[in-house]
């Protein structure tokens, strides 16, 4: 090795930000084992790389004794003082064994430990700038497909895409762009892996986030998300400022914010209600498009009963029971779904505080693909 491998050294400490030192220092740890594997050497030795020609020697380490019981160890005290009169017994000397040929050994051991450092660290800076990304949304290309994943390129580093958590709407193929939601960031033995998700709920929250101004400002916040992927969401939010309409700004100016959303989730129905630290309020607003006749709330069971006008029983409950499912999510209580008439024959009450549908103290409204239906968004 020679100053050009020296100055190699210093180049990729510069572009890649491993250190020369350490890379020498690596460099001499894997020499001492190439010399003993290929000259069959058992004694102890020490290899030093000069840090500015990048000459290679080998040193043979030996203790200082009176009578050498292993010469390859040992060295008498006469010997070691014909190399340093200053030895005394116990000293270690070192002595120079550097083979003739020792250089090509050199050069290869150099080449690959240089190399296996440049991947390490590049696994290591990647690994880094993605598990600060976790919980947070990606775009990649898809790079091809198996019986499990989609591997998508992000990059610098290829994600996994689970067929599991890809929504039953959608199907990629080859040089697809796609948006997803960082899961898990792992190292593993081949670097990092990265797991992708487009069915989590976070991934709806990200995206709000990127369309919603006032979110990303802390003004309006995004207090629940409960989603059934592909088909429908519900997500309730609140604002922080009396001036500012929550609905609204996720709503956006003709609809466009939360439309560019819906396109992104293939159709998915986005509803999007207000929220509330009155659970009555909260559980009426959550089964948007529905109106609400009365809530009455059990706080020790978390269980809300909830009347409805008979006509809207089917659009309360949902198909297949999905709108009272993600109510339900949504604000964390059991929902009981009662109409009028059904409740007037069960002898219910309706509570002083009941929630009457010709309430105007919240605004909810419900996106689709191809339509803003049930409810209306009032200032």
């Amino acid at each position: 090795m020679n100053t050009e491998f020296i100055d190699a050294l210093e180049q990729i400490e510069r572009e890649k930000g491993i250190s020369k030192d350490l890379l020498i220092e690596a460099i001499e740890a894997a020499l001492i084992s190439g010399y003993k594997r290929n000259f069959n050497s058992a004694q102890n030795v020490r290899v030093d790389v000069s840090r500015h020609t990048g000459v290679v020697k080998v040193y043979a380490r030996k203790t200082v004794v009176e009578e050498p019981t292993d010469p390859r160890l040992e060295i008498s005290l006469d010997a070691a003082e014909q190399i340093d009169p200053g030895f005394q017994i116990g000293d270690i000397a070192e002595i120079e064994v550097t083979p003739r040929d020792f250089g090509r050994i050199a050069a290869q051991t150099a080449k690959q430990v240089v190399t296996q450092r440049i991947r390490e660290a590049e696994r290591g800076m990647i690994y880094n700038t993605f598990v600060d990304r976790e919980y947070d949304i990606v775009t990649g290309v898809v790079q091809r497909q198996d019986n499990r994943f989609y591997y998508v390129d992000l990059g610098k580093v290829e994600a996994v895409l689970p067929l599991t958590e890809v929504m039953p709407t959608e199907k990629f193929t080859h040089n697809d762009r796609v948006k997803a939601y960082i899961t898990k960031v792992e190292k593993t033995t081949k670097g990092p892996q990265i797991m992708l998700s487009r069915t989590h709920p976070g991934l709806l929250k990200r995206l709000f986030e990127l369309e919603v101004p006032e979110i990303y400002e802390g003004v309006v916040e995004l207090k629940s998300v409960a989603r059934e992927a592909g088909y429908r969401s519900k997500i309730a939010v609140f604002s922080r400022n009396p001036e500012v309409d929550p609905v609204g700004s996720c709503v956006g100016p003709r609809g466009m914010r939360v439309q560019a959303i819906v396109n992104e989730l293939k159709g998915e129905k986005i509803d999007i209600v207000k929220w509330s630290d009155d659970p009555k309020e909260l559980v009426a607003n959550a089964l948007s498009p529905s109106k609400v006749v009365s809530v009455e709330t059990d706080e020790e069971n978390k269980v809300a009963r909830v009347v409805v006008p008979d006509y809207q029983l089917s659009l309360a409950i949902g198909k297949e029971g999905q709108n009272a499912r993600l109510a339900a999510k949504l604000t964390n209580w059991k929902i009981d779904i009662k109409s009028e008439s059904q409740a007037g024959e069960d002898g219910d009450v309706l509570p002083q505080d009941a929630v009457s549908s010709d309430q105007e103290d919240y605004a909810n409204t419900s996106y689709g693909a191809d339509e803003v239906d049930a409810g209306e968004v009032r200032d």
